[in-house]
């Protein structure tokens, strides 16, 4: 019984791995030397549609263990029988770092202030007074592990937190996403968690954006086509409000696509849960699932189109 994955590291976090042979991808998008026997398959990192399609060709599959949060890319593309699991909680410190780092750097004008000092600009008058984040109504919509995280990060700037999801939780505070259109026009801060889904899909429209308040921020971390580009880019030129953008649609982002010009947006390329700490956690849900599909015990993590 076989265990493939994508990074020769992976084979010492993983340590022993009891009746398992693991092996490792030398090329992420061909079949391991030998298909027959491999159970469990961990995918690359935000592995695309290509590398989706080998799961069909590996005849004893029966697991395929995300190293993301988001599994959009797999969901419908797996053969009949394969369990999808994704990294829920792999991914919740660093994320919620990200988007901590980039609301101040945003309110802060750090962005401004980088860019004055690759001109060698002294640039403070251009940009002050600032903005601050104590104080702020930060709305989180996607009230998962990473949303939990988050939240536990804001709470020490004297912030207020409003938790959002697919549906209402009241007995744990979090309001379904039909309260949107009243809760919106009250944040001063959107941060976006929810997975890629039918559902969430253009989420963030025309309307969305114009019920958020003048001087508002939108912070995304979910995934690019939750926002529809065309009505963020129109909303964004007015001024009205900024962004912050970890992922986008496209993705990677043209050079030549206008919102690399507007100087009210903060851009990252994809690297909000990529940090040096990724594999070692990542590596550990790996094992703890192997041990569970041995044993025959539930898995963990299988994916669902909740959040």
């Amino acid at each position: 019984m076989k265990v493939w994955i994508p990074h020769e590291t992976g084979r010492a976090l993983l340590g022993d791995l009891p009746g398992a042979t693991v092996e490792v991808a030398e090329d992420p998008e061909r079949l391991p030397s030998d298909p027959a026997g491999v159970r469990l398959w961990v995918p690359p990192f935000l592995a695309g549609p290509d590398v989706t399609a080998l799961a069909a060709k590996l005849p004893d599959l029966e697991v395929v263990q995300l190293l993301s949060a988001g599994a959009d890319a797999w969901v419908g593309r797996l053969p009949a029988g394969v369990t999808l699991c994704d990294a829920r909680g792999v991914h919740d410190s660093a994320t919620a770092e990200w988007v901590v780092t980039a609301i101040l750097s945003r309110l802060r004008g750090f962005d401004t202030l980088a860019r004055a000092q690759g001109r060698r600009e002294w640039a403070y008058d251009g940009v002050a007074p600032t903005d601050e984040l104590a104080g702020k109504r930060v709305l989180i919509v996607g009230a998962g592990s990473i949303g939990a995280a988050l939240r536990a990060r804001l709470v020490p700037f004297e912030v207020s937190v409003t938790l959002v999801a697919r549906t209402a939780r009241p007995e744990q505070g979090v309001h379904g996403v039909d309260a949107l259109p009243a809760l919106l026009p009250e944040a001063d801060v959107v941060v976006l968690l929810v997975p890629l889904t039918e559902e969430t899909r253009g989420l963030v429209d025309a309307d969305f954006l114009a019920a958020m308040p003048d001087g508002a921020l939108l912070v995304n971390a979910a995934r690019g086509p939750v926002a529809r580009t065309d009505a963020l880019l129109a909303e964004l030129r007015t001024g009205r409000i900024a962004a912050a953008l970890d992922v986008t649609d496209p993705e990677p982002l043209p050079a030549d696509h206008p919102l690399w010009e507007l100087p009210n947006v903060l851009i990252t390329p994809h690297v909000a849960g990529s940090v040096r700490g990724l594999l070692p956690r990542a590596y550990r849900l790996v094992a703890e699932q192997w041990d569970r599909l041995a044993a025959g015990r539930p898995l963990a993590n299988v994916v669902t189109d909740g959040y």
